[in-house]
């Protein structure tokens, strides 16, 4: 059980972190509207798929993780 805190706090930390960046997400205009993000609109279909947000979000966590490793 010795080597269970470390990873539930990480787990913590990250569900905190998760939660802080959906609570502020409304005040970002710009996140979610990149170029780069695919909008389809049609008459009785629309599409959207963040792809350029979501490969900032990814970089910025894989950037965070990188530092916290080192």
């Amino acid at each position: 059980m010795n080597g269970l805190g470390r990873p539930l706090i990480i787990l913590g930390l990250m569900l905190v972190a998760a939660g802080v960046v959906l609570s502020l997400a409304p005040r970002i205009p710009w996140l979610g509207k990149l170029p780069g993000d695919i909008t389809i609109k049609r008459e009785h279909f629309s599409f959207y798929f963040p792809l350029a947000t979501c490969i900032l979000i990814s970089a910025v966590v894989s950037f965070i993780l990188w530092l916290i490793r080192k």
